[in-house]
């Protein structure tokens, strides 16, 4: 089965230093475009985090800081990789809970102007969690039939999710081989920002995901409790939940 595209989608996946959307930073990128028409092209690169890798993370990917000291930072690669998926779709295995919302923080830390938002999610462990709720490994054992040699390793992983999104379709009937349902149907919540802490209810009003406010108007909570705001600019939340909380405010106060 290949995929019904209209425009080109790129299978992403990242290692990084850890699991903190907030503070860790891309150790490598491995970027996977398939063309309308079923054309593939590959882009793997090693990412200089400007921080020490725990041995935790290292013992997972295999990505040591000798492997990264000459490679070069996100802030020079950046601008290569909007390029590269500018006027794409995105897809991954647990892309939408962690990879894009870290890809968001690496253009804001670089100072990279690109919206993320333009694009479409695919997150093919999504699919197979409502489906079967299992692993990647799990899931290309499943669907392919197939062991997955070297996971955990970026351009690997990348080559695996596709090829599952590829079988998933195949697999159920459900499913329609059109990028615009698959994102629908690959999305747990609808997010305001890309780590899901202010998120759109039925009435399409962001509310937020999290804490002693959770499912209340983040309009209606700024207005009673001005300081909430101050405390979620200067505590440990991503950027780009900070810059979405921004516009928020900025809206509420153009409006009054």
């Amino acid at each position: 089965m290949e995929l019904h595209l209209t425009k080109p989608i790129v299978f992403f996946d990242l290692e990084t230093t850890g699991t903190d959307v907030a503070n860790d930073r891309i150790v490598e990128i491995a970027l996977l475009k398939v063309l309308p028409g079923g054309k593939e092209e590959t882009l793997t690169y090693r990412v200089n985090p400007e921080m020490p890798i725990p041995p935790s993370s290292t013992k997972i990917h295999g990505i040591n800081d000798e492997d990264v000291k000459d490679q070069p930072t996100f802030k020079e690669l950046g601008k290569k990789v909007a390029a590269y998926i500018e006027g794409c779709d995105l897809a991954g295995y647990n892309s939408n809970k962690f990879d894009i919302p870290v890809l968001a923080e690496e253009f804001i830390r670089a100072g990279i102007e690109f919206d993320l938002k333009k694009l479409r999610f695919i997150d093919v462990q999504v699919i197979f969690h409502k489906m079967e709720k299992r692993t990647l490994g799990a899931a290309y054992q499943f669907y392919c039939k197939k062991e997955l040699v070297n996971a955990h390793s970026a351009q690997a992983d990348t080559t695996a999710t596709y090829e599952v999104l590829k079988a998933q379709i195949d697999h159920y009937e459900k499913l329609e081989n059109d990028v615009e349902k698959l994102s629908k149907f690959s999305s747990h919540t609808r997010n305001a920002d890309f780590a899901g802490r202010i998120v759109f209810n039925d009435k399409d009003k962001e509310v937020f995901n999290f804490g002693k406010y959770k499912g209340e108007d983040v309009e209606a909570v700024l207005e009673k409790d001005p300081g909430y705001f101050g405390w979620m600019l200067n505590s440990n939340f991503p950027l780009y939940t900070k810059k979405v909380l921004t516009a928020i405010k900025l809206r509420k106060f153009a409006n009054q």
